[in-house]
């Protein structure tokens, strides 16, 4: 969706003097700014201070997205002290990461990956994930406040006359973030103390800077009909957005017209990979690692990646295997990773050179498996942008995709239709940390371009100047300038159509259950903020039984207008979304278990949810139901009008 305008009212009456982007990154969280008083003002990113080693400050443009437990005798009091507190509330930054390297049992990483997992309580203390009772717990919510607590901080410290919690604040999140995620994301930044609050997806922040930085000569850049394809691949995620040029009364325009699925695939996919590349080495020189070994070395292959990717003539970077016990330094196992095993393990491993026809392979799941991140099971980055392209063939025109199904058009070598059926990107942006690295980025490009020539079509201009590393917390900056009415903004609304279930009647059959028809309530491209009636006929709504509400989404349905009635419809068309259990209460002349007849309305909220009205045609009596899959709380309420 285009962006969340989350404004509370504030305390103070003036109007903020700064607009501030943060981008709060998988790895790392950078925050720029912009004054908003001054004519010609340009983005800036804020140095922020961070303990780098236990009594060291040092300022850095990025803080790691990280978060050390430290034992209760590991730190003293004075090795914790920032420019701003004495007694900070946590590590953060670069210190957790490295004291993390060392203890990873003691490390927090990925909190923004586990904040967007619907498998679990993102309120529950859990993390880090399989550590021993006495390190202290914390919630994916907390490490989030965490994060932005010391952005705040560091902020104030430097801003005493303009605090963070008075200022346009624009936080960045993934186009793929489910509405919960969303929500969690919002609620982390509130319970900060931020009141202006805004939230804006990544891949449009990174397109805006690019704007911002081409000094107006972007409409040099592209034309009426162009699509801009944004890849943005950072430590957690691959972030996937499609945005067409337009052209509205002689002006050119912007328009989000596809996000792709939420991919838990990125750089720590990498990280994990060289990490068992080296275990692999390790054993064939008989020495075998434990599980804790690994996930150490998978830090200190984070580093050497980077190290390695962005400086061609190192040739190798070496690698400390931690063993338990400081008096145990004879025994700690020394192992080097070198530029060509980077080289081979990334470039073939994940952006292997594939027809656009070759999509990522689902393997079958074992039954029982560990509580972790839903990481895509096919690592293959280039095979889920080929699924992306081929799933929006017909973003551009609107026209729904064909219901056809050909059940191996997924699999290598088997054809899933002509190499023309995808949608023919005319420009690319880059985004990301992993894409920094030039020969990854090489590898994308040419990979993308391979598909475009093969299919009789042009070559991808690649968009360029922009700082993989800044770029989005720059553009959410920016998007302050934008909503002030100052360059041009780019049109999304929710980037899914959304259905309810609608169980048909029909005679009972044995070992069959009712089949299940949808109702769109939600179309795509609808505004935040905005409402909508649901014309159909009427439904008969159950009371005070427990009831499931089944939601679906659709990212390539574009035409169906509210009250669409499917009573079928293609595998790849329609995404069953979670189940919402409730009880709708009883009032007053209504007994338990009536079937009240009943029509709908729907409205998108400010925060993304989707918020459903079942309106009783007897007495106008309404009971509502937000999707909104918050683990604690009842999702609908009774209102007697």
């Amino acid at each position: 969706m285009e962006h969340q305008d989350l404004t509370q009212q504030a305390s103070v009456s003036e109007t903020p003097k700064f607009s501030v982007g943060i981008d709060l990154g998988t790895t790392h969280c950078v925050l720029s700014y912009v004054d908003t008083t001054q004519e010609d003002s340009r983005v800036q990113v804020m140095p922020i201070p961070q303990l780098t080693a236990p009594g060291t400050v040092e300022t850095r443009s990025q803080l790691g997205s990280f978060l050390y437990q430290p034992h209760e005798h590991e730190m003293n009091p004075s090795s914790r002290v920032l420019p701003w507190s004495s007694e900070p509330t946590a590590l953060v930054g670069a210190i957790a990461r490295n004291l993390g390297a060392k203890t990873p049992i003691r490390l927090i990483a990925s909190a923004k990956s586990w904040l967007c997992h619907g498998g679990v309580n993102r309120r529950d203390a859990f993390l880090p994930a399989d550590s021993p009772e006495e390190v202290e717990k914390v919630s994916p919510l907390r490490a989030t406040e965490l994060y932005l607590e010391h952005l705040k901080q560091a902020w104030d410290h430097t801003n005493p006359s303009n605090p963070l919690a008075e200022q346009d604040v624009t936080i960045t999140v993934p186009a793929s973030f489910d509405p919960a995620a969303r929500d969690l994301t919002a609620e982390a930044a509130r319970n900060v103390g931020f009141v202006h609050l805004t939230l804006l997806e990544e891949p449009q922040a990174a397109l805006y800077n690019w704007i911002d930085n081409s000094n107006d000569k972007w409409r040099d850049e592209v034309a009426v009909g162009d699509i801009v394809l944004v890849v943005d691949i950072g430590g957690g995620t691959t972030d996937l957005s499609l945005v067409e040029v337009t052209e509205d009364e002689g002006n050119l325009t912007l328009n989000r017209i596809a996000v792709g699925e939420h991919i838990l695939l990125g750089g720590d996919n990498m990280d994990l990979a060289l990490a068992y590349r080296l275990k692999m080495k390790l054993a064939q020189e008989g020495k075998e690692l434990q599980p804790w070994q690994v996930q150490a070395m998978t830090h200190a292959c984070r580093d050497a990646k980077e190290a390695l990717l962005n400086d061609s003539e190192l040739q190798s970077v070496p690698i400390v295997v931690p063993s338990r016990g400081s008096k145990l330094l004879g025994a700690t196992l020394k192992t080097e990773l070198t530029q060509q095993e980077v080289q081979q393990t990334l470039v073939d491993g994940f952006f292997p050179q594939v027809a656009v026809t070759e999509h990522p392979v689902q393997r079958n799941r074992g039954a029982l498996t560990q509580m972790g991140l839903p990481y895509a099971q096919d690592a293959g980055i280039t095979r889920h942008i080929a699924a992306f392209l081929t799933k929006q063939a017909n973003a551009q025109n609107g026209e729904t995709p064909a219901q056809d199904f050909n059940p191996f058009a997924n699999m290598p070598g088997m054809g899933g239709g002509s190499a023309a059926d995808f949608i023919k990107p005319t420009a690319i942006l880059f985004n990301g940390g992993v894409l920094k690295s030039g020969l990854l980025a090489t590898r994308l490009e040419d990979t993308i371009n391979e598909w475009l020539l093969t299919a009789d079509a042009e070559m991808a201009k690649r968009l360029t100047g922009v700082d993989l590393d800044l770029a989005v917390a720059s553009g959410a900056s920016y998007y302050g300038s934008v909503r002030r009415g100052q360059g041009v903004r780019i049109r999304g609304g929710i980037a899914s159509s959304y259905y309810v279930g609608i169980e048909s009647a029909m005679p009972a059959i044995p070992g069959m259950a009712p089949p299940m028809e949808a109702l769109c309530v939600a179309p795509f491209g609808m505004e935040e903020g905005s409402s909508v009636d649901v014309p159909s006929q009427e439904f008969g709504l159950i009371i005070g039984q427990p009831v499931n509400f089944q939601f679906f989404g659709s990212t390539v349905r574009r035409e169906d207008l509210a009250g669409t009635h499917l009573d079928h419809w293609g595998p790849e068309e329609l995404d069953e979304l979670p189940e919402i259990q409730v009880t709708l209460p009883v009032s007053e002349g209504r007994r338990e278990g009536e079937v009240v007849p009943v029509t709908l309305a729907s409205r998108v909220t400010e925060l993304g949810t989707l918020y459903l009205e079942a309106i009783a045609t007897d007495n106008g009596q309404k009971w509502h139901v937000e999707f909104d899959v918050r683990e604690d709380t009842n999702a609908a309420d009774n209102e007697q009008i």
